[in-house]
């Protein structure tokens, strides 16, 4: 069975500006004690494992398989019982990702032509039966990119670092907030966050990305629909 509805909009203008660094926020994104995975990253057969950085020895809680030339071109897996919890769709031109979690598809939407901001609407987030939107902003250093996840309190539920040179390990997610520990909402963010630095770094090693985002529309409404299984 298949219903398709449309879910509130999208905040139209969100800046990286608009995220406040206050001192909670700082001590959630710099403290140590957050919940941690570790991910790594093989460019010889494109697959990312993801471990609990708090359990070193142990084997990896989730598996992306990013070699994919038809769509989606991201699927990502539990590794004890490979079930897929999501699946990712990036585009050359168009500035937007796709994604999909238990039959729910929807848009991660630039909300900036030559910025990377972001959102996507959090059903794992929401206290109720309605997606809530989250925000995805980053910096880029030397060495590192990072990739951080705010609420619509602009706080931050997640951190996502990259390393640029490194060639097997990519980087780390940080969750935070009153939600870390919260599974589904983890999922989400696994699922989200790298679909996101992978569009992100496809698009800013091609042409065409350069030319879709002068074409672009940022922050424009998308549909999502949801199944039944």
């Amino acid at each position: 069975m298949e219903s398709s509805q449309k879910p509130p909009k999208q905040q139209a203008t969100v800046d990286a500006s608009q995220i406040s660094t206050s001192s909670t926020q700082r001590k959630s994104l710099d403290t140590s004690e957050t919940p941690t995975y570790r991910v790594e990253y093989t460019w010889y057969n494109f697959k990312a494992r993801i471990y609990d950085d708090n359990k070193p020895g142990e084997g990896p809680l989730y598996i992306g398989d990013f070699a994919k030339l038809r769509q989606p071109h991201a699927i990502y897996k539990r590794a004890d019982n490979d079930k897929v919890i999501g699946t990712g769709t990036l585009h050359f031109f168009n500035i937007d990702a796709e994604y999909e979690m238990n039959g729910r598809k929807d848009s991660i939407v630039a909300q900036k032509r030559f910025r990377t901001v972001y959102t996507h609407r959090s059903l794992a987030m929401s206290d109720t039966d309605q997606p809530v939107t989250m925000t995805w902003t980053s910096d880029s250093g030397f060495k590192t990119w990072d990739f951080v996840c705010v609420d619509e309190n602009m706080m931050p539920v997640a951190k996502f670092s990259a390393n640029i040179w490194r060639m097997v390990k990519l980087g780390k997610i940080q969750f935070m907030g009153p939600k870390a520990d919260n599974q589904a909402l983890r999922e989400e963010l696994i699922v989200t966050g790298l679909t996101l630095v992978y569009h992100v770094m496809v698009r800013s090693n091609n042409l065409l990305g350069v030319v879709g985002a002068l074409f672009a529309s940022p922050g424009h409404d998308k549909k999502s629909s949801s199944k039944s299984v």
